[in-house]
């Protein structure tokens, strides 16, 4: 449920969010704020996480060592998600695809998630039409078709439903 309403956020026609409860919009950019921090999806594992923890002896050297600078750690905050998110919507006609390829320059990481998450089908009926088609061409009594003629079969029924 999560990913649904990360990609409704970043959906420029819906990113208000008002089909969901106030409560939950906060969480979703908070979600979005920490994948963007990352650069990843919210369900992967971290490096962190992946790698083994280094020996004790090791951590505390690196604890006890001072740096010249004490904002050397801290990243400058990057207010993409805020400037999208103060940006109006667009019109329920537009292709989110086509306003995130626009604004790519502008909004860098942030597009780079949307189009990763807007880009992913909404549903499978074209796959389960594809199966069903498949599964009608090879029968038992043409059950020795190669695969290749098979996809050439498939995709010739696609082309004359189509005309």
């Amino acid at each position: 449920m999560s990913w649904l309403k990360v990609a409704t956020a970043l959906d420029p026609r819906f990113k208000d969010l008002k089909c969901l409860p106030r409560a939950e919009r906060e969480e979703v950019w908070r979600t979005l704020s920490e994948m963007l921090k990352d650069g990843k999806p919210a369900s992967q594992p971290s490096r962190e996480e992946m790698e083994p923890e280094p020996p004790k002896k090791k951590k505390m050297a690196l604890l006890l060592m001072g740096s010249e600078s004490e904002s050397e750690d801290e990243a400058p905050s990057d207010n993409t998600q805020d400037r999208y998110r103060v940006e109006p919507s667009v019109s329920i006609e537009a292709c989110p695809l086509q306003w995130w390829s626009a604004h790519t320059v502008v909004y860098g990481k942030l597009a780079h998630i949307a189009q990763r998450y807007l880009a992913t089908p909404a549903s499978t009926v074209p796959c389960e039409r594809l199966f069903s088609l498949a599964g009608h061409i090879v029968q038992k009594k043409r059950s020795s078709l190669s695969s290749e003629n098979v996809n050439k079969l498939v995709c010739l029924s696609n082309w004359l439903r189509e005309k």
